[in-house]
């Protein structure tokens, strides 16, 4: 019996470290792109609102990728719209795979899932409408233009998830 009520406090012990750590998705969504081909024109979208003013957010951006994406890194220019008309633009770059070609992200097979830091810690002050938009901003070394059609990208999407602790 003794036993029994140290393994049973033992798991609540464990059990409430790491629930306490744990966060709370308030949002997620996926877009598909055509075919695995960002067009340099294709801005992708995501609205949400109904988010808890008073608390702080952890934002990822989760892009999935195959076997058809020929770099080792990607860049990606974001804008955050506020609903007060405020907007927050950022050029970012996200290494995708290893020194020696192996993909980062999780998955089995040819695609990939990457969960990449946007936003720690963020509180959203104002009630309404938040909009964010990404782009791909690829280029070649050594080239001035930048790619018109990047192949390998499937999926774009966000996760904002409430911090718990």
């Amino acid at each position: 019996m003794h036993i029994r009520n140290l393994k049973y406090l033992l798991f609540s012990g464990v059990f409430a470290l790491l629930s306490s750590c744990e966060t709370q998705t308030a949002y997620s969504e996926y877009k598909q792109l055509d075919k695995g081909v960002w067009q340099v024109e294709d801005t992708v979208q995501f609205s949400f609102s109904d988010l808890d003013l008073s608390k702080p957010y952890d934002v990822y951006l989760n892009l999935r990728n195959d076997n058809n994406f020929q770099y080792s890194n990607l860049f990606l220019i974001t804008e955050l719209d506020y609903p007060n008309g405020e907007t927050v633009s950022d050029t970012l770059e996200y290494e995708m795979a290893l020194p020696d070609g192996s993909w980062l992200g999780k998955g089995f097979g040819s695609v990939k899932e990457n969960k990449l830091w946007y936003r720690e810690n963020i509180v959203f002050p104002d009630s309404g409408v938040y909009k964010l938009k990404i782009s791909h901003a690829m280029r070649q070394n050594g080239k001035v233009d930048g790619i018109s059609n990047l192949t390998g990208i499937t999926d774009v999407g966000v996760e904002i998830s409430k911090r718990t602790k």
